[in-house]
């Protein structure tokens, strides 16, 4: 049986309890001897300690290791001269390190999950992926805006040919991979801009546009980003694969979690060529740090992304039939409705979701 490397950074807050129930769950799922899990300091909170965000010997391992599973990272108040968030430096220098291109958010209500949209109640009624450019976009900028005289201040908006055509690509395959959108069954990727304003979206389309010629079996969808707002919540059930620059990817994979059930359960992946890291699509929540108030399930799911991953890019089935059991083993749990987390509206503690989905794996 192949081994697989993983650099493993719990970070901040919840990030660690998280973190460690992935690992736990991951351990489960494919017997203790399929991956070792490397733990490496960073985050916030070794920023305060050390000075560093992203310690040289951490990053050299994200490199070279098979995968990244990383918790959370941020702390309140500990922010750069400029104001921003030095835990958002954590994956942000791996993503543009790594060349992490395509930010893939999964959006999909599970059962015993309540949607808030009253139209849209049985699990899999909403199931569709939002592919964010990652390294480019409006966050292209962080670290180079300009502020003048504390009366102006700027960012530039970048939309590459190079940047677009492979996360447009990378959009394509994952489309021709599923099974369509839950309404009609059709394989559509659906380009999120504002073509009708801007310059720079107008060219991100039309890249999108030449790209999906080489897939004539996936539809090609266009919406306004207002406007995807609005259809995010009257016909959810409609997409399948979306993809959209940097900013408007993060706004709406948002309000995409809130509609099945929020970013407890909404598991993300940063992928390159080369790298992934995985993780879930919250923050850190140190105001519930160390309380075993937390729920696991978006991180799990990430693990789940990761084993996806690995499997396809290694060709082991074995990694992709654990990743099938975990996400198998969430629902049963959340369907059965002994064990719900306390950010749905139960009770449960993050380690008894994590017994409960260990028994479920069993």
């Amino acid at each position: 049986m192949a081994k697989y490397n993983i650099a493993t950074i719990y970070g901040d807050g919840i990030g660690p309890e998280v973190a460690r129930s992935s690992v736990r769950v991951l351990k489960n799922a494919l017997g203790s001897d399929a991956l070792h899990f490397e733990e490496l300091p960073g985050g916030a909170e070794h920023y305060v300690d050390s000075g560093e965000v992203l310690p040289e010997d951490t990053f050299t391992a994200c490199r070279d290791m098979d995968a990244i599973l990383h918790g959370a990272a941020g702390l309140p108040g500990v922010t750069y001269e400029d104001g921003t968030e030095v835990g958002n430096d954590l994956h942000l220098l791996l993503r543009f390190k790594l060349d992490l291109y395509a930010n893939m958010r999964p959006v999909k209500l599970l059962k015993g999950v309540t949607s808030p949209l009253a139209a849209f109640r049985d699990g899999g009624a909403i199931d569709y992926i939002i592919v964010r450019e990652n390294t480019e976009g409006l966050y292209a900028s962080r670290g180079a805006g300009v502020v003048l005289r504390g009366e102006i201040a700027s960012d530039s908006l970048i939309v590459t040919r190079k940047g677009t055509e492979r996360v447009a690509r990378f959009a394509l395959n994952v489309a021709r991979k599923r099974n369509g959108a839950p309404r009609d069954g059709v394989s559509r990727l659906t380009v999120c801009d504002k073509a009708n304003i801007l310059r720079s979206f107008a060219f991100f389309r039309g890249i999108c546009d030449e790209v999906s010629t080489d897939f004539p079996d996936v539809e090609i969808d266009y919406a306004y980003a207002d406007a995807m707002t609005v259809h995010l919540v009257k016909k959810p059930d409609f997409y399948d694969v979306i993809v959209a620059e940097n900013m408007f990817g993060d706004i709406i994979s948002d309000l995409g979690a809130v509609t099945v059930g929020g970013m407890g359960v909404s598991p993300s992946g940063e992928i390159g060529d080369n790298h992934a890291l995985f993780q879930g699509a919250h923050g850190s929540a140190p105001d519930i740090a160390g309380q075993d108030g937390a729920s696991p399930v978006a991180t799990i799911l990430s693990s789940a992304l990761m084993l996806d991953w690995l499997g396809e890019r290694h060709d082991d089935t074995n990694l992709v039939e654990g990743a099938n059991r975990i996400r198998n083993a969430v629902n049963a749990v959340l369907s059965a409705g002994e064990f719900i987390p306390r950010d749905l509206g139960g009770s449960a503690r993050c380690s008894e979701m994590t017994e409960a989905i260990c028994r479920a794996l069993d």
